[in-house]
This record gives structure tokens, C-alpha cells and sequence, in this order.
């Protein structure tokens, strides 16, 4: 019976691992003019800098990507990217931080230390998160 189970919610674990928060879904544009799209597979810093999601993780506020086009060093390394939510900090809804964006591998960008969220004007590797908040269309 345990074993029918594991294979019955093992689908929905992996759903869930693979897609992003409802929060970070959109058209974004952050606190430095930079314009952005973000669905469960592809984060795109506009106008040509793409990250190809491979995992999320919710739970965590975390997602590893492996770099596509418009990355000249770094095209085809790996990205770490830590998330956070803010209240009370209207229009900014939520915030990311490159935590890793130029790792060998997958395994190795979500192995890198996490983000300090509880410090979001130097939690990010000595900088602050960039704050993103909703645009209407790109």
C-alpha cells in the first residue's frame, strides 16, 4: 500500500517542484528599470538574457536554471536564484538574488550557500535584493 501511494503522489511532488509561485509569475520589472518574464520554465531578463528553469523549489524560495542565450561567459553554466516576499513595501511585491549564476553544474549552483533574507539590503552577496513589482505587458 505505501508503495501504490509513492507512486500516486510522487507525479504532484514532481509537479510541484517544477513550478513557480503564483507570486513570480508575469511580467516584472525591478527596482532598476530592468524589464523581466517569468513562467514555470523560463525567467527572461529582457531584452535577451535567458535562464532555462529546471527546478523550483517553493519551500525553500529557491530556483536553479541553466543559462541560455544572451550569457557570453556564462551561457550553458548554471544559476542559483533565491527569492523573497515583501510586506508593506507596496509597489514591490517580492525580491531575487543571483546567488550563484556562473556554476559548473546544477548540483553544484544549488549547493552554493543560500541568500540572507532576513538582511535584504545586503543579503545578496554583500548587495541588496533586486525588488520586482507587476507591469501590464512588456
Amino acid at each position: 500500500m505505501r508503495l501504490v501511494l509513492f507512486f500516486l503522489l510522487s507525479p504532484v511532488f514532481a509537479w510541484s517542484q517544477n513550478t513557480a509561485p503564483s507570486f513570480a509569475k508575469g511580467n516584472f520589472t525591478d527596482d532598476y528599470g530592468i524589464k523581466y518574464t517569468i513562467n514555470d520554465t523560463l525567467w527572461i531578463q529582457h531584452p535577451n538574457i535567458k535562464y532555462h528553469i529546471i527546478k523550483w523549489n517553493e519551500k525553500k524560495q529557491y530556483l536553479i536554471a541553466k543559462n541560455g542565450s544572451g550569457h557570453k561567459a556564462d551561457e550553458s553554466k548554471y544559476t542559483r536564484i533565491d527569492l523573497i516576499t515583501f510586506e508593506g513595501m507596496a509597489p514591490w511585491q517580492w525580491g531575487f538574488c543571483l546567488t550563484s549564476y556562473k556554476a559548473k553544474t546544477d548540483i553544484e549552483a544549488e549547493q552554493t550557500a543560500t541568500a540572507d533574507r532576513k538582511n535584504p539590503k545586503k543579503g545578496c552577496n554583500g548587495f541588496p535584493f533586486s525588488r520586482m513589482k507587476v507591469v501590464n505587458e512588456q
